[in-house]
Formats: structure tokens, C-alpha cells, sequence
């Protein structure tokens, strides 16, 4: 017998991408169909084609058709990677880093990096390879977050140029303006020199091959904004906020940045930070300090993926300020609400590299 596509579909629609935690079917990731006698062949994109992706996936597939139409059918599942819409012309910058990340705040002090440094260890936690690029040129603090403030960069020969070779700890590589500053003395640039230093960090440094690199972008709006959108290609975007009304106005703006037509960067969500407070002695407890659920009303407002609330936690500030990221320690509440954020934020870039609407992956998460 030769089986239908209708019935190949019908069968697909149990199989769920890893990522997405939705249906193939439903996601539209099948297609190049070919069937003859017994057998059909298919391909399927996947967000995270590794080997052991792979072949889980070209199992499932298999077992889903030969249940639903005969066991006697023979299923050739050819799983490759959801495409990367990456800018043509910035291609040659950074080529091996498949999703390039911007974590942005519209007001300074709430939590921004701290968000960042735990995103970037939670994903490299979850088995993808990370970097990290503190852009918040005037107060950089990635250097002690991670412990790394006696370090210097080296540098590597690829191919008969020289370029700068991150540091790395805790599986994130990482670049910061504060290795090549005294820490003790204020950086006072204007904003093309500022400019100047952070393309430095993307085209002068040898990142390799990364899933994701995270940008710590500077508070607020400015001339760092720009001078990145317009130096590699964004992924897309990552808005924290905390539950108070003054920071939700300013977040407002962040939100607004990125939508105008000359920085044009997809939101991949909004984090809301310090939505609770909770004592170490009383887990279940949360008391909301500074207002409830304003990050997700401000998600609801414009629309984009809500991706968690973050606790006010005393050993996430503890954490940052002995450089050992709360994703490294053993308390339980915060690093399930880092790890289902960093989750989240994976599902939300999934969805949007598998060029869906923004309907979809707000639904989605």
C-alpha cells in the first residue's frame, strides 16, 4: 500500500518538537514528502538537531506512522535544523553563533545582569554553548558576578589573525569591558568610542561555535542600542522588568526601542524580576514588595511572550556578589524560576526562528 499524506500527517500529529513542546503537524516543520510501495520519506526540522535529537526524533516519527497506518510501512525521517533568519549582509559577522540574544531594561537596578548572568549558566546548563558579552560599557560587572576579576584575556591565532579569547567559567564564555579597565576608575566615553569598543568585542574576539550569546546591554536607550543592531544580527530581545509601576513605564520604552524601524528587533519576552520575596526559612511563602503580576500585564499589553517571574531571593544577591551565579548554588526556588525562564526564553527563539507569528508564541509560552 502506498499511504497518503493526509494519514502521514494524521499519525505526525502526536509527535511534539523538544523545544516547541508542540506538534510537527501543528508547527508546519514536515515537508519534502516522497512515497512509493510501503514507504515513505519525510524531513522534519527540529530546533536542536544533535545526534541524540536526532535520532529520538527519526524514532518517534517512525513509531507514530507504522501505529497509526501498519507496522509493515517503512518510515525514513530526514531531521534537520529549523533555519537561522540571519541578516545577509552580517552574515560574516560572528558565523558560528546561531542566536544572538539582547538583554535590555529601561531603568537601571532591576536586575538586568543578574537576570543575564543566570540565563547564561542556565542554558549552558541545559547542554547548549554559551557566551556572554557585557555591552553595559559605563558599569560593567560580569567580571565579579562570575568570579573572574583577576583575569585577562589572551589572545588566539586563527588562521594568521590574532583575535581576543573570552574567559570562561562556569561553561559561559565571556567578554567584558571591565578586563581591560580599572575597576576602581569611572569609564567616561562618548558614545562612538563606546560604539567602537563594544564592535571590538564582537568582531575582534574568537567566540567560535555558540548556540546563544548573550548581550548585557546598558539601561535605558542609547547609542549601544543601536551601534549592536546594526553591527551583528539580533536574534532578538529580552526585556526585564520588575512589578512596579516606574519600572513598567520604562520598560514601556525599551519595548518601543526595539520596534522602531531603525533597530527593527523582534521581542523574544519580557522576565519580570523581584516579583516576590521569599524567605529562605518560609519557601512557600511570597510576599509581593513591589506590586503583582505587573510584568505579565505589561506582556498581556503589548502582546509578547511572558517568560517567568524571578523571586527576590537573598542568595541570588549573595550569589552575584561572590561571583557564584545562583544557577550554581542548591536553592531550590530560585533555580526553578531560572531554569524554566532560561526554558522559556530556548521555546520563545524556537518558535520565532521557525519564523511563526507572534500569536503563536505568546500562546506557546
Amino acid at each position: 500500500m502506498i499511504p497518503s499524506k493526509d494519514q502521514v500527517l494524521e499519525a505526525l500529529s502526536s509527535v511534539q518538537e523538544p523545544d516547541l513542546k508542540k506538534s510537527i503537524v501543528e508547527l508546519d516543520l514536515i515537508g519534502d514528502f516522497v512515497f512509493s510501495e510501503n514507504m515513505v520519506a519525510f524531513s522534519v526540522k527540529v530546533h536542536n538537531p544533535a545526534m541524540h535529537n536526532r535520532k529520538k526524533m527519526e524514532e518517534a516519527c517512525e513509531f507514530a506512522v507504522q501505529r497509526f497506518i501498519s507496522e509493515d510501512i517503512i518510515v525514513k525521517a530526514d531531521v534537520i535544523a529549523l533555519p537561522q533568519d540571519r541578516n545577509p549582509e552580517q552574515r560574516k559577522v560572528l558565523p558560528g553563533v546561531k542566536n544572538i540574544i539582547a538583554v535590555s531594561s529601561g531603568k537601571g537596578g532591576v536586575g538586568k545582569s543578574t537576570v543575564t548572568s543566570n540565563l547564561a549558566v542556565g542554558l549552558a546548563q541545559q547542554g547548549y554553548s554559551v557566551g556572554l558579552i557585557d555591552a553595559d560599557i559605563y558599569g560593567p560587572s560580569m567580571p565579579l558576578m562570575f568570579d573572574v576579576m583577576d583575569e585577562k584575556p589572551t589572545t588566539i591565532d586563527v588562521e594568521g589573525k590574532n583575535y581576543i579569547k573570552p574567559i570562561e567559567n562556569y561553561g559561559v564564555k565571556m567578554l567584558s569591558i571591565g578586563f581591560f579597565a580599572d575597576a576602581n576608575q569611572a569609564i567616561v566615553w562618548r558614545g562612538p568610542m563606546a560604539s567602537k569598543a563594544l564592535r571590538q568585542m564582537f568582531i575582534d574576539t574568537y567566540w567560535g561555535s555558540l548556540d546563544y550569546l548573550l548581550i548585557d546591554l546598558p539601561p535605558g536607550t542609547g547609542d549601544i542600542h543601536l551601534s549592536l543592531v546594526q553591527t551583528v544580527p539580533v536574534t532578538g530581545s529580552v526585556i526585564v522588568t520588575t512589578p512596579q509601576d516606574v519600572a513598567l513605564a520604562d520598560a514601556k520604552k525599551g519595548i518601543a526601542m526595539f520596534g522602531q524601524a531603525q533597530l527593527n528587533v523582534p521581542l523574544i519576552g519580557l522576565v519580570e524580576n523581584m516579583s516576590y520575596f521569599t524567605p529562605a526559612e518560609l519557601p512557600d511563602n511570597r510576599y509581593y514588595i513591589f506590586g503583582k503580576q505587573g510584568g505579565r500585564r505589561l506582556a498581556d499589553e503589548y502582546d509578547i511572550p511572558f517568560l517567568g517571574e524571578i523571586p527576590l531571593v537573598q542568595s541570588i544577591r549573595e550569589g552575584g556578589d561572590q561571583g557564584v551565579p545562583a544557577m550554581m548554588g542548591d536553592e531550590l526556588v530560585t533555580k526553578q524560576a531560572f531554569t524554566q525562564f532560561a526554558s522559556l526564553v530556548v521555546r520563545s527563539i524556537a518558535m520565532r526562528n521557525a519564523n511563526l507569528s507572534a500569536e503563536k508564541i505568546a500562546a506557546t509560552v
